[in-house]
């Protein structure tokens, strides 16, 4: 977590002390107990990148019948708004069991633990965040203005929408998100969570808390929805990264701008998440870097490019390469410019205007380059966010496809799926539009792309 900037300390959000409970990609998230990794031999991952749909195709409103109300559900980290937020931020932060996982006869500890980090890493904390604090969350003030112009792209294509925000370890909450959900009456929601990739650390986590929410709530049960987990592969994002990466390297000099190399930064993850829980994040992150460099070459930029992992916390080893050794490693072999790409960042915060621009940057000047440049986060920029939009009027069609269908198409579906066919009666017998009968106990506490959706 931020401090005072020293070498070897890494800022951090997203950090793991001990193993995730959550089972692989291609299986399910058990509530409690043992975690049991499956990891398919076969998987496969769609690594093709995906067209943006012209606005003028979501003009018919994508179905959606006069006057039924759609809301859009972001989801995203969340931090602290002022200094004196930071201890409890900490505290939510490391009293998730995707942080810290404790066996089981001892999860009651993982309270008081997370109390006794929080205290102890506060103070320094504090030092970072006093970086980066301007009248209240970066990221929050970002995720808003997002969700508004979502809505706005959203009305151009025929979709009348509300967004909402739920953030996973501070205000506004995801239960203060559903609370509003219900509250405005929406009919049709598509979740979004804010992460280009998916990682069981962090959209996981997030889809893991909401189905928790969901499922207690009868009224939100009865609530048509859908999730996009991942859209790393969508055009618009890809676009918008390429474009911004293009203007950073024309505002070096001249004789700067063929050899300057793009370094991505992508925020770390340790190696037990993909080589035993299956997580698809590096994959993804490589598939994207792939792809923007792909656009740049089109663009006529032939610049040289790596892709390393930051934020390193803990004695366990993460993704490497680790982005401060190989800032040291490519000053070391002559490279004198970088731009840097915040890959995995879609809204600035610690990680970007504390670690990377301060911590990295330091380090860089002293390790020999002389020209840096930082990329922005994407923030509000227009082919992305029309393309965010995009995605949810291609995702609003598929909450009328019941689990039915695909067993009828022969499709592989997950245990979750046929379970809920035999806890499901139809529409017309119990007079309702969508959803179960009854609330059943299910003891399954998280969520994977594999369902495609909240069932």
């Amino acid at each position: 977590m931020p401090g005072p900037r020293r070498r070897g300390r890494r800022s951090c959000a997203l950090i793991a002390l001990a193993a995730p409970s959550a089972s692989a990609w291609t299986g399910c998230w058990p509530a409690r107990g043992r975690v049991e990794p499956r990891v398919a031999s076969d998987a496969r991952m769609v690594l093709a990148m995906r067209p943006s749909a012209p606005a003028a195709l979501g003009s018919s409103g994508a179905d959606v019948a006069e006057g039924e109300k759609v809301g859009v559900l972001l989801l995203n980290l969340g931090g602290p708004d002022t200094l004196d937020q930071v201890e409890p931020f900490l505290y939510n932060l490391f009293s998730d069991p995707e942080i810290i996982t404790l066996p089981g006869a001892v999860r009651w500890l993982n309270g008081p633990l997370a109390w006794i980090i929080a205290k102890t890493r506060a103070p320094m904390s504090r030092e970072g965040y006093k970086q980066v604090l301007d009248g209240g969350s970066p990221q929050l003030r970002t995720t808003l203005a997002q969700g508004a112009a979502i809505e706005a792209a959203l009305s151009t294509r025929g979709v009348s929408a509300k967004s909402y925000i739920g953030m996973r370890y501070w205000h506004p909450y995801t239960d203060e998100a559903l609370a509003a959900i219900k509250a405005d009456g929406v009919q049709r929601l598509v979740v979004l969570p804010l992460y280009p990739q998916f990682s069981i650390s962090t959209s996981g986590s997030s889809l893991r808390l909401l189905e928790h929410e969901y499922y207690q709530d009868q009224q939100l049960r009865l609530l048509k929805n859908v999730v996009i987990p991942a859209w790393y592969n969508r055009q618009g994002y890809v676009h918008s990264m390429a474009r911004l990466i293009a203007s950073r390297i024309d505002m070096l000099p001249e004789g700067e701008r063929a050899g300057a190399h793009v370094f991505f930064s992508a925020h770390g993850l340790p190696q037990k998440y993909v080589q035993e829980l299956g997580d698809p994040y590096q994959q993804q992150i490589e598939a994207t870097v792939s792809f923007v460099m792909a656009r740049l070459r089109v663009l006529g930029y032939s610049n040289p490019d790596t892709l390393a992992y930051q934020s390193k916390v803990g004695p366990v080893p993460w993704l490497q390469p680790y982005t401060d050794e190989k800032i040291k490693e490519l000053a070391g072999g002559g490279v004198s410019s970088l731009v840097v790409v915040p890959i995995s960042f879609v809204s600035e915060h610690i990680e970007t205007l504390e670690e990377i621009d301060i911590e990295y940057r330091e380090l860089a000047e002293e390790a020999g380059i002389t020209h840096w440049e930082r990329v922005p986060a994407l923030g509000v920029e227009e082919d992305f966010i029309e393309d965010l939009a995009s995605a949810v009027v291609e995702a609003l069609p598929r909450m009328e496809q019941r689990p039915l269908q695909e067993i009828d198409e022969g499709r592989p579906v997950s245990l979750r799926v046929v379970n809920d066919l035999v806890s499901l009666r139809s529409k017309e017998e119990i007079g309702a539009e969508y959803g179960p009968v009854r609330v059943r106990n299910y003891r399954r506490g998280g969520f994977t792309p594999k369902a495609g959706g909240i069932k």
